[in-house]
Formats: C-alpha cells, sequence, structure tokens
C-alpha cells in the first residue's frame, strides 16, 4: 500500500505538470458548458429577419404586415413596393425569408379569384429555414381564416354559423416533455456528454503512452509487474477527479433551468457506466499506440462525430445501417439514448437495460484487451530488464 500511495503521489505530479492536459480536463467542461449554455440560453428561435414586398399597398395587405410585425419569430426589416436587388441582398442581410404580395391582391380576394402570396425562403440555414416557415404559414393561416369567415358574415350568415362553416374541426396540439420547444433543453445536455466522453479520452490517452515516451514505464515495471495494479494507479487519479467535474456539469441544469431530472439513481449508473467505459477505450489506445500524438488523434478521430452519429439530433433512422451500427459502439451513443429515457420520459433502471448492457460489453471488452496487451508489454520490459541486469 505504502508503495501505491507513492506511486500514486508521482502519478498526481505528472498530471499536473502537463499544462495541456489540465486545461483540456478542467477548462474544456466549464469553459464550453458556460459557453453553449449562453449560446441557447435564448431558448428558441426569435426575431429572424424577413423583407416584404407589397405590391398592392392596400388596406389589406397593411393588415397583413402588421400581423407579421406581431410575430415575435419574425422580424421585418424592410417594407418595399419592388423586390430591387433583393438576391443580392439576402446573403449581405441574412434575410430568412422574402414575402411578396402582388398587385391587385385585396382586389382578387373580394372576387374571390384566389391570389397567391409568395414566400421565397433562405435554405442556406436550414433550422432558421424551417422556423421562419412555421411562423409565415401560422401568420398567413389565421389571416385567411379571418379573411373568410368575415366574407361568409358579410353575406350574412351569423358569426357563429361563419366560423362553424369554415372549422370543420379543430386541431389541438398538446406538446410533451419539452412543450416550450426550448434549445437549451434540447441541445446543452447532448454537448455536455460529448464534451465529457471527449475530455476523458484524451486524458486517459496520455496515461500509458507518456510513460512509454519519456522512459517512466521501465521505472514502474521495476516496481510492480502487474498489469492490474498499472491499470489501478493510472485510473485511481481521475476516479478521484472525474466526481468533481460531473458535478460542476450537473449544476449547469439547475443554472440555465434545464428541465431535466437527473439527480436520480439510474442516470448515477449511467454515468458512471460512461465513464468507465470511455476511460477504459482510452487508456486501450494508450497501451496500444506508444505516442501521445498518435493517440490523441485516433481518439480524436472516434470523438469528433460522436454526437451526430449518436441520433441525438439527427435520427437513427435516417442514417445508413452500417454506420448506426458502428456508432452503437461509442459510450456517449448509448449514453444518450439512456439520458432522454431518464431524463425527460421518467424511465428507470428497466428502461434503459439495453444502454447498461452495451455500456457494461464495451467497458469489458475494452479492459480485457487492455490488460491481456499491457501484460504483454510489461512482460517485454521485465524481460529486458533483467538482461540488462545479466549482463
Amino acid at each position: 500500500m505504502k508503495t501505491f500511495k507513492n506511486l500514486l503521489k508521482v502519478e498526481f505530479k505528472r498530471i499536473f505538470s502537463n499544462g495541456v492536459l489540465m486545461a483540456i480536463f478542467f477548462g474544456a467542461p466549464i469553459g464550453y458548458g458556460i459557453l453553449f449554455g449562453y449560446v441557447y440560453q435564448q431558448a428558441k428561435v426569435v426575431d429572424l429577419p424577413i423583407v416584404i414586398v407589397d405590391q398592392d399597398q392596400s388596406p389589406t395587405t397593411d393588415m397583413i404586415i402588421d400581423a407579421f410585425v406581431d410575430n415575435e419569430g419574425l422580424l421585418v426589416k424592410d417594407v418595399r413596393l419592388t423586390p430591387g436587388n433583393i438576391m443580392d441582398e439576402m446573403p449581405i442581410e441574412q434575410y430568412a425569408a422574402v414575402i411578396t404580395l402582388p398587385v391587385g391582391f385585396e382586389k382578387d380576394i373580394l372576387q374571390k379569384r384566389h391570389p397567391e402570396i409568395r414566400v421565397d425562403l433562405n435554405m442556406a440555414n436550414i433550422l432558421n429555414a424551417n422556423t421562419a416557415s412555421n411562423n409565415i404559414n401560422m401568420v398567413l393561416m389565421t389571416l385567411n381564416a379571418g379573411m373568410e369567415i368575415e366574407g361568409l358574415k358579410k353575406q350574412g350568415m351569423h358569426p357563429d354559423q361563419a366560423k362553424a362553416s369554415y372549422e370543420t374541426f379543430k386541431i389541438n396540439f398538446n406538446k410533451l416533455y419539452n412543450s416550450a420547444g426550448n434549445y437549451v433543453n434540447f441541445m446543452l445536455p447532448g454537448i455536455l456528454a460529448a464534451i465529457m466522453q471527449q475530455i476523458i479520452f484524451l486524458a486517459m490517452a496520455l496515461a500509458f503512452s507518456r510513460d512509454f515516451e519519456d522512459g517512466y514505464f521501465a521505472s514502474l515495471v521495476a516496481k510492480k509487474k502487474s498489469a492490474l495494479y498499472l491499470i489501478l494507479l493510472k485510473a485511481t487519479p481521475f476516479l478521484i477527479m472525474l466526481p468533481f467535474i460531473w458535478f460542476v456539469v450537473a449544476m449547469y441544469f439547475p443554472y440555465f433551468k434545464i428541465t431535466a431530472d437527473i439527480f436520480n439513481f439510474p442516470m448515477l449508473v449511467l454515468t458512471l457506466l460512461l465513464t468507465l467505459a470511455s476511460m477504459m477505450i482510452g487508456m486501450l489506445f494508450s497501451v496500444a499506440i506508444p505516442n501521445q500524438l498518435k493517440a490523441t488523434e485516433l481518439l480524436m478521430v472516434i470523438s469528433t462525430p460522436a454526437f451526430i452519429l449518436s441520433g441525438f439530433t439527427w435520427p437513427t433512422e435516417a442514417i445508413p445501417g452500417w454506420i448506426t451500427g458502428v456508432a452503437q459502439f461509442i459510450p456517449v451513443t448509448q449514453f444518450l439514448s439512456g439520458f432522454r429515457r431518464i431524463a425527460f420520459y421518467g424511465g428507470d433502471l428497466a428502461s434503459i437495460a439495453a444502454e447498461i448492457r452495451i455500456l457494461s460489453l464495451i467497458t469489458v471488452v475494452a479492459f480485457v484487451a487492455m490488460v491481456l496487451l499491457l501484460q504483454f508489454k510489461v512482460n517485454k520490459t521485465a524481460k529486458k530488464q533483467s538482461l540488462v541486469v545479466e549482463g
């Protein structure tokens, strides 16, 4: 035990002497968490700039313009008589849409000719385009219904009867789990999980690769020739520090008012398994690739697309099957799947049994492979040392 404590002190010194590792390990979750939290703090997209080309200039088009001005999701940047150089302006001003109200619009409505409003959407940003489209459609459909009902009333129909004649049926949307459409609730948990996986990968990639590079591994082998002992030695400092990092990450949820139930036992189990699986994969690469730069680069190849492939923001049904199959063995994929079940759907351990099983499998397979490979390298190093002594 005394030897282990002494070696553990050396491990902490070696870890804290690496400024880059410390910046990534502590700085990334704290810095990125705050950064992305404030990016999505507004919660939903508002004030998307639009241009209205009013070629009719009638009381009806004035009413339509006023309705767009009152919509919180849209910001009427300009109202003009002609389009002008709108196609040249759009990339510069980043207009989300251009709405054209044609000449004779009011006259055609009164004469039941069904005039057409043209909406040109800027599809360079699909999120903005979809949000703008939904808001524009909502405004125009509301006005369309109102005008139709008013027309029926002018024909002498009773207001209630006019409304009933237009509304064949009603639609009532009941939004569940994220009723406000809050982007903080939607995006930030997934981003934080991906960041945590990445920093664990990068931190553990240096666990043994650094020792191989600077010769410290031979010193460790001289003291202990057990792969299990060395793995425990390397893992202990991070097992001590990671709960602190996870605590900081968890505090972002109440701070940014994220309505997700994360302070429960199933989430603790899921978080522990993500941590262990990520640590085992990182350490396996560290043992297999005795070069710090190459080990971190290869782990970055796995970690960088992990968030996209996880299915958290893009449905897995739309991803080719072979890609989805590979993504299932990236720890954050399973974590995010289980996270949604627990945090938003109120699931228990039984509801994330599949995720627990795969994360456990990843952990065990990576651990066994690491033990076998590390023991091989320990024996090889020990043999070299004995030959030197004998020589």
